[in-house]
């Protein structure tokens, strides 16, 4: 479990003394001045974006830290096949063991595994078949891979917002509802990659974690100021399917519902899963945080299943994108669950639709 990441999050969430605080100012001020030099170099045309001839999506954020953007980029693969197009998903694979550009996912099969193309391609290329998945840093070479290769017509980019090589037609930026810009100050004294202007950038503005469609309000007042044409959405993440780890027998959602279960996940915010067990009707025993994509270890697992007993947990249960990096390990002998969610939108989904249909014109 990484104590430093609750230390850095206590952090940006809540500050730190003066002396710190002017150390991190510099800092800041320093990463702000890495911006505005790539955002010169862009200008100025000595840095170039780049065309594929085909629709791209980009989903991503502004802060350090899980916003939920592999459930959006499911969504909006799902939006543009109703569409009528291909899309492809093109990732960076975050922690995954290898270089260069590679096919997790082509239109039939598997062909990687969670260590050599990363948890969330995986997580995508099971969510999507038949759709096909692609990491590499170099995203304008993995979408000309698949372009030319498997003949899409569209490509979704996970974690885009600042990606600029290739050039893109949508910007969705997600955000939690609940303190969305941690304590507002740039990296390394906060969470944000990019300063607020950046939100004008936009064309959608989708917050997680909202409990009802007005459930909003920080976000709206920051679009408001930056972005006041860009439309705010509200969104939630639903527990839709659970399965038993060791059988891999699909159980349902449902299947949580008064279970007494110790919890735990590896993932950039933690407590939405939490939020999404209350929501599935499943008893906190307890619940261990770890940093996010987090490899598990034989030990640590064993210790888990310590812990599940200490506290008289019937079982343990996991979220989807951590048994990506729990599979190759001896399964448990209590009883581990999976419970997989979906991006629900709360309000906006005509509005959602029609700017996607807008940008991405059905194919011929």
């Amino acid at each position: 479990m990484s104590d430093l990441h609750e230390r850095v999050t206590r952090v940006w969430q809540g500050g730190v003394g003066p002396a710190a605080s002017r150390a991190l100012d510099v800092a800041a001020r320093g990463y702000r001045g890495l911006l505005d030099a790539r955002e010169w170099l862009y200008g100025r045309g000595v840095l170039r974006c780049r065309a594929l001839g085909v629709p791209v999506v980009s989903v991503g954020n502004l802060t350090v830290g899980g916003t939920g953007k592999t459930p959006a980029v499911e969504l909006v693969v799902r939006t543009l096949l109703a569409l009528g197009h291909r899309p492809a998903v093109l990732s960076r694979g975050y922690g995954r063991r290898g270089h260069g550009i590679r096919v997790v996912a082509d239109s039939s099969s598997m062909r990687l595994n969670a260590d050599e193309a990363g948890d969330e391609p995986i997580l995508l290329a099971r969510r999507l078949p038949g759709v096909p998945v692609i990491v590499g840093a170099h995203r304008y070479g993995a979408g000309r891979v698949a372009v030319e290769r498997f003949g899409v017509t569209a490509l979704v980019l996970d974690d885009g917002f600042q990606h600029r090589t290739l050039a893109k037609d949508v910007e969705i930026l997600m955000a939690r509802a609940r303190a969305p810009w941690g304590n507002g100050r740039l990296l390394p004294g906060g969470p944000l990659r990019e300063p607020l202007t950046a939100l004008a950038r936009a064309h959608l503005i989708v917050v997680t974690g909202a409990r009802a469609a007005n459930d909003v309000a920080e976000v709206t007042a920051a679009a408001r100021v930056h972005a006041p044409d860009v439309p705010v959405l509200a969104a939630r993440h639903l527990p839709i399917e659970c399965w038993d780890a060791a059988s891999t027998r699909a159980l349902g959602a449902e299947a949580l519902r008064g279970l007494k279960l110790f919890a735990f996940a590896g993932i950039g915010a933690p407590d939405s899963f939490r939020e999404t067990l209350g929501d599935a009707g499943a008893v906190e025993a307890g619940f261990a945080r770890f940093a996010d994509h987090h490899r598990y270890t034989a030990d640590e697992h064993a210790m888990l299943e310590r812990r599940a007993h200490a506290a008289s947990a019937v079982g343990l249960v996991t979220t989807e994108k951590d048994w990506m990096r729990l599979r190759a390990l001896p399964a448990p002998a209590m009883p581990l669950y999976v419970l997989g969610v979906r991006l629900a939108l709360l309000s906006g989904e005509a509005q959602w639709r029609a700017v996607l249909a807008r940008a991405c014109a059905r194919p011929a």
